[in-house]
């Protein structure tokens, strides 16, 4: 019969390492997102097991957590783990896949012997596995092992013992509902993997002496967040006004790898003072050619991009072309953002209309209320 374990207590002698713990554990959960609670879950589960197994599914799906998106934070925080993320279409092709009946995923609103009955024929008859730990923070954990154990019986498998974790909110209090009223403001309980995907990035793009660089700085003020500083400007000014061919796709790749880095932290918004594609305006302008791959990451997305008109005083600083070339430059950018189907708003007038026209044309962040 199942039984319960505390994290106090010795389970079973086939851990990791030799160490006290089971063979194969067991984690279920909608993750929606993955905080920092769950993670308190699925270490400890991944600490006492030889192989941690994951099950994450929601019916209805909860906007901007779709399965995609958990995979990818299971993968990435979990990359040993066995996961299976599912909605009915994902289930259906793990069935076709291992040509079974297929079924569909049980309403959250279902009776927990209908959950219970579900993951125990995905451990069946999907995954081909056995379980030995199921761990839990809910007072549903011992039913819930009594029942795997029930189902693997029958087919002269193991028990399954439940062990509870943290059941009274102590060490992590957190719940998905309170993160998803008020993600932004939570933010401290996701880890910087799972937040990052609910930052928007926003490309500031124009050319020479419009402003672009004092917009996202002012911007990223105004917003409590942070700016990604143009950094092909940066090495341009390292070698002394002197750039090759070679240096156009090592500058685009910083640029989108320093994006990702301070996306993790930054508030709501990331603010990008150019993107690839200036880089890959330069390299047109610069050498009459572009490589293939600084032309992929030029197709990279961004949440919102504004494009600052060439309509303020064109500002010599000893550096810059003259505003035939910056007209250029805009009428360029125009034509690339729209052959991509890149939707962009133009940003005209002084530094304060630019300012408030900007904060207008913001997208609402990810899962505000």
């Amino acid at each position: 019969m199942a039984g319960v374990a505390s994290l106090d207590e010795p389970a079973h002698d086939c851990g990791r390492d030799g160490m006290t713990g089971f063979r194969t554990g067991l984690v279920v959960g909608k993750f929606c997102p993955l905080h920092r609670g769950h993670q308190s879950l699925l270490d400890q589960a991944h600490a006492q097991c030889e192989q941690l197994v994951v099950i994450s599914y929601t019916k209805p799906e909860f906007a901007g957590f779709e399965p995609e998106r958990r995979e990818r934070w299971l993968a990435q925080l979990y990359p040993d783990a066995l996961r299976l993320v599912l909605d009915d279409e994902r289930l259906a092709g793990q069935c076709r896949q291992r040509g079974i009946e297929a079924r569909s995923v049980p309403d959250n609103e279902a009776p927990d012997d209908v959950h219970r009955a579900f993951v125990a024929w995905l451990l069946h008859a999907v995954l081909s596995i056995e379980v030995d730990a199921v761990f839990t923070s809910e007072s549903y954990g011992d039913g819930f092992a009594a029942m795997l154990a029930s189902a693997q019986r029958e087919r002269d498998g193991p028990t399954v013992v439940h062990v509870s974790v943290d059941p009274d909110r102590l060490a992590v209090p957190v719940s998905g509902t309170a993160v998803r009223s008020g993600l932004h403001v939570l933010r401290h309980r996701l880890d910087p993997v799972v937040y990052t995907d609910f930052v928007s990035r926003v490309a500031i793009l124009g050319g020479e002496s419009t402003g672009k660089s004092t917009l996202a700085t002012r911007l990223a003020d105004r917003l409590t967040t942070l700016n990604a500083p143009e950094y092909g400007r940066e090495l341009w000014e390292q070698r002394g006004g002197v750039l090759t061919e070679a240096d156009m796709l090592a500058i685009a790749s910083t640029q989108v790898a320093r994006e990702e880095a301070l996306t993790r932290e930054a508030n709501r918004y990331l603010l990008c003072d150019t993107t690839p594609l200036t880089t890959m305006l330069y390299s047109q302008a610069m050498f009459g050619r572009v490589s293939d791959e600084l032309r992929r990451l030029a197709e990279r997305p961004y949440d919102r991009i504004l494009l600052c008109a060439p309509d303020v005083p064109f500002v010599q600083d000893g550096t810059r072309r003259d505003e035939a070339f910056r007209q250029w430059q805009h009428n360029w950018y125009a034509r690339e953002l729209n052959a991509r189907g890149f939707d962009y708003a133009l940003v005209c007038g002084g530094w304060d209309e630019r300012v408030e026209r900007a904060l207008e044309c913001l997208p609402t962040p990810q899962t505000e209320p």
